[in-house]
């Protein structure tokens, strides 16, 4: 072999070495793209529907707050919170015109609804423990009364301030519509089963705080949710010396509260179940410092006691 037939052999063995390299190399190139189009797409919420609860205004506040912070959770989810009282939530979702009823009180306390057998199918969730407490204009000139004296304000025996040791002030009583299941706690709690005489009558907890704090000499009922620290024209007063706190309702110590049920007509399911399911068991709303305590209610779970649908109470 010559020396030149030699050399170009030589050359046509490196050029077809560098095109394999070549094809080598942009396979490896390759690879990342190959990676990236496995990589997982993000997990989507798949809870979506809407739910309308209603019923007790004492619970709204506590289950507005819960819907706006699970429905953060879950964009897809819809859930329109209503009052109307007790009464309403109850008839509501034994019609099925309501997926949750709220309220104050068992429904079998509701005497129509148990005799005619509508409380059969319902599930009760209790979801919390609301304190109720007589609230008076700060006007009056009172922070504590006696149960007989307040038995005898809220049925027209007595009608001026100064008869408690207040001022020389005109009583005004404020109270709620048959129906209200607020009014049904306050009435066999607080009054000893009396009937009130009031001048007014609404089952706004919201109008009720309104009027208490526009009309010097003026006394109603609220859940002390609605009682804030900023509320400086009104008074949640004490009974017989006891203050409506937590730690005085926990044992029964202070006996006006009740348990907030918020009611399905069978066992809830899909998206109903997963709200109730959080209002009920998350951190976020039954834990120390959650949603229910910063709405002004006391978790379930923290009571000393428990009360049957009779009243009768029991140590847990």
């Amino acid at each position: 072999m010559s020396k030149r037939i030699a050399v170009l052999l030589l050359a046509v063995v490196l050029l077809f070495g560098a095109g394999l390299a070549g094809c080598g190399g942009q396979n490896t190139a390759q690879e990342p793209a190959k990676t990236g189009q496995n990589q997982q797409e993000p997990k989507k919420d798949e809870l979506s529907g809407s739910i309308t609860a209603g019923g007790a205004t004492a619970l709204q506040p506590l289950v507005q707050a819960a819907a706006e912070a699970f429905m953060k959770k879950h964009p897809n989810v819809k859930i329109t919170v209503q009052g109307g009282g007790s009464g309403t939530g109850l008839s509501k979702v034994i019609e099925g015109a309501f997926d949750i009823g709220n309220s104050d009180i068992f429904c079998e306390e509701k005497k129509e609804l148990k005799e005619q057998g509508k409380c059969n199918d319902l599930v009760d969730h209790k979801v919390a423990v609301v304190v109720m407490a007589a609230v008076a204009n700060k006007e009056a000139g009172v922070d504590t009364l006696s149960k007989q004296q307040l038995v005898d304000i809220f049925t027209g025996k007595i009608t001026n301030w100064k008869e408690v040791g207040g001022k020389d002030l005109k009583i005004t009583v404020i109270g709620r519509p048959e129906g209200s299941g607020t009014r049904a706690t306050f009435k066999k709690y607080a009054l000893g089963g009396e009937e009130e005489k009031a001048e007014i009558q609404t089952d706004s907890s919201g109008e009720i705080k309104e009027k208490i704090a526009s009309t010097p000499g003026a006394i109603g009922y609220l859940a002390t949710s609605y009682v804030k620290p900023e509320d400086t024209n009104i008074v949640a007063l004490k009974i017989d010396g006891v203050a409506p706190t937590k730690e005085n309702v926990v044992d029964n110590k202070y006996p006006i509260w009740a348990y907030e049920h918020m009611y399905t007509k069978g066992q809830p399911t899909g998206v109903v179940k997963a709200f109730l399911d959080y209002i009920m068991t998350d951190p976020e709303v039954q834990g120390p410092g959650g949603i229910v305590e910063k709405q002004g209610y006391i978790p379930t779970k923290d009571m000393k006691v428990e009360r049957d649908v009779d009243g009768n109470v029991k140590k847990q």
